[in-house]
């Protein structure tokens, strides 16, 4: 049974070793090793650990469900047609079930899990020292809890093992913990790795992407946060027998304190994190509002960038360049996988990542801050890149985007239609009339022979500002403000250095086109409006509708793409229906896979799947 071969594992271990501490990403693969031999050998037995990082960004794969990700399961983007059924495809269409549904959350995350306890079982025999053990375990336990909040976020409480690694012949717990218990089970080995102060706050250099305090406490932020969502603080979603598994029974205002406390606590740790907040160009110093956030999708590449002078003379220092703002990392190597995934058909892409919806690109506001139409800048649709929000021309590939193809340093991309026809035509190269820009180095493409590291944050500090921002919203106000490391802060406050760093400006009032008085419910539309924007295609947004409780609006209706017609010297826009997507009651969770329960009838399924 493939459960068991997850839960029990094998007596050979069949595994890619990765060398151990600065060197980890280097690969050398080792078969046939059993546990005497790699926990009697310190290479092995630290390769052993690193090869439990490989997997800590699978949920947010662009590629994860064959054609697109989370990303093309919810309202971002247009999965690629395939003849084949996948997850994405059946989020999008309602069709989701046990049967089809990818397996990977529940494989990937046990297996993992197990590894962990292989390895906590077994390091204290490896020849080493004893801090470096201890510093191991610490590691070990932060990564078995992401891989819990990982199967926590898809499916509600699962089987917790604890440090058990089962044998063939022992009965397999199968019985589904509550929610409530695996969020305490999670937040509670969190916070014992912190006590024990063998984390560093801060890792730095090659250790980039390892397990450290701070991403203990991001880790433990999003959980909180998630507990104290509609979804599972007292909505009493499923049936009487999973309801205890989905979430808590009632509403506690008190779980948005401690959300609120949670991301407080990332914010005032040592370590110096902050927002990246660059707005020159690196390498030519030309002023580019908003430059901070498309290089927090590369930070390698810009670790060197430590410091930039403004307009008025003034010097910020950033020395840990991007990775001021990283907190967790799934790390990669070098390449353009990713930008095949993404890129205009011209220059390279396949499309397997998605398209983005014209939805998504119009939710992006105008230079100044204000929705479209609302402000002092006339919104233009056959130029949709003028005058607006930096991050617009950072995420989407629109018609007339300029960007590398090839050895061609400078491309234009046409989508549009007419009497200019190109292979990244709407409804031909692209069914929305756009591509996703967002993961896109801007000196690499897909059909270029240069390649850049292919690296994910997977907790960044502006997740933590606008966790920080939900929680202190639901639970002090909008109006809520306090002093942190000398800085006023509060849900206005961290929007506005989102904004900052994005480039918007500031306006007279200093702003950033938000509005003044706003009440709880419109600061709650602002923060998800800024979630959305801010964090696209990194996986949140698939969660967040869900855990809002909105996925039953935002998922049931029609999806958009941009048409733009060229004739002589005429343009014309049209806004067209792509698809519309259906929602069903049950996908709020995955279904656990059909070869899981049938194996173990005390599994129980969750709702709305039979």
């Amino acid at each position: 049974m493939q459960v068991k071969k997850i839960l029990f594992g094998l007596s050979v271990i069949v595994m890619m070793v990765v060398a151990c501490d600065n060197s980890y990403l280097d690969q050398t693969v080792i078969t046939d090793l059993d546990e005497n031999v790699i926990f009697s050998d310190s290479a092995y037995a630290a390769g052993f650990l690193s090869q439990i990082y490989a997997e800590v960004g699978y949920e947010s794969e662009l590629n994860r469900f064959g054609n697109g990700g989370l990303q093309v399961a919810c309202d971002e983007a247009e999965f690629k047609q395939s003849s084949d059924i996948s997850t994405g495809m059946a989020f999008a269409t309602g069709t989701v079930n046990p049967v089809i549904v990818t397996s990977d959350a529940w494989q990937k995350c046990y297996s993992n899990i197990r590894r962990c306890n292989k390895f906590l079982g077994n390091i204290d025999r490896a020849p080493m020292v004893t801090s470096a053990k201890e510093c191991y375990k610490a590691e070990a336990r932060f990564l078995r809890a992401w891989y819990y909040a990982s199967l926590l976020r898809h499916y509600g409480g699962v089987p917790i093992i604890g440090d058990t690694c089962y044998n063939l012949s022992d009965e397999l717990k199968t019985t589904r913990d509550t929610y409530a218990d695996c969020v305490d089970y999670i937040v509670g080995e969190c916070r014992d790795i912190i006590k024990t102060n063998l984390l560093r706050p801060r890792n730095t250099g090659r250790n980039n992407g390892r397990a450290s305090e701070a991403a203990c406490r991001g880790l433990i932020a999003r959980v909180l946060l998630t507990a104290a969502s509609p979804l599972h603080n007292g909505s009493g979603f499923g049936t009487p027998e999973t309801q205890l598994l989905l979430g808590y029974p009632t509403y506690d205002k008190e779980r948005w304190r401690d959300a609120y406390q949670a991301s407080k606590d990332v914010m005032t740790m040592s370590g110096d994190y902050r927002l990246y907040s660059v707005h020159k160009t690196e390498g030519t110093g030309d002023d580019e509002p908003g430059w901070g956030y498309y290089a927090m999708t590369f930070p390698a590449d810009f670790v060197s960038t430590t410091a930039w002078t403004d307009s008025l003379g003034v010097t910020h220092e950033l020395p840990y360049g991007p990775y001021h703002e990283v907190i967790f990392e799934k790390k990669g190597a070098a390449g353009v996988g990713v930008f095949q995934m993404l890129d205009a058909t011209s220059c390279g892409g396949n499309g397997n990542g998605g398209y983005i919806y014209l939805d998504l690109a119009d939710s992006y506001p105008m230079a100044d801050g204000k929705p479209i139409g609302q402000g002092k800048y006339t919104y233009d649709p056959v130029h949709p890149q003028l005058n607006r929000d930096p991050r617009y021309r950072i995420n989407v590939i629109y018609d007339g985007c300029v960007k590398r193809s090839g050895t061609t340093e400078n491309y234009t991309v046409r989508t549009c239609t007419g009497d200019v026809v190109t292979q990244d035509e709407v409804h031909n190269g692209t069914p929305t009339g756009l591509f996703i820009r967002k993961h896109i180095n801007r000196n690499c493409a897909a059909n270029y022979f240069v390649g850049s590291p292919e690296c994910r944050n997977i907790i960044s500090f502006a997740e933590i500002l606008l966790n920080y921002a939900e929680a202190a919203n639901e639970y002090y106000g909008p109006d809520f403000v306090e002093t942190i490391g000398g800085q006023q802060m509060g849900p206005l406050e961290a929007l506005k250095l989102i904004r900052e760093r994005a480039g918007i400006e500031s306006g007279d009032d200093g702003m950033y086109g938000l509005p003044a008085g706003m009440t709880q419910d419109e600061m709650r539309e602002a923060i998800r409006l800024e979630r959305r924007i801010e964090l696209a295609f990194e996986g949140y947004r698939f969660f967040d509708v869900r855990r809002w409780m909105i996925a039953e609006q935002t998922e049931n209706r029609p999806m958009h793409g941009s048409e733009i017609t060229i004739t002589g010297s005429n343009a014309t826009f049209r806004e067209f229906v792509v698809r519309t997507h259906v929602f069903r009651k049950g996908m709020y969770f995955f279904p656990i896979p059909y070869n899981e329960t049938v194996k173990s009838p005390e599994l129980i399924q969750n709702p709305y799947y039979d």
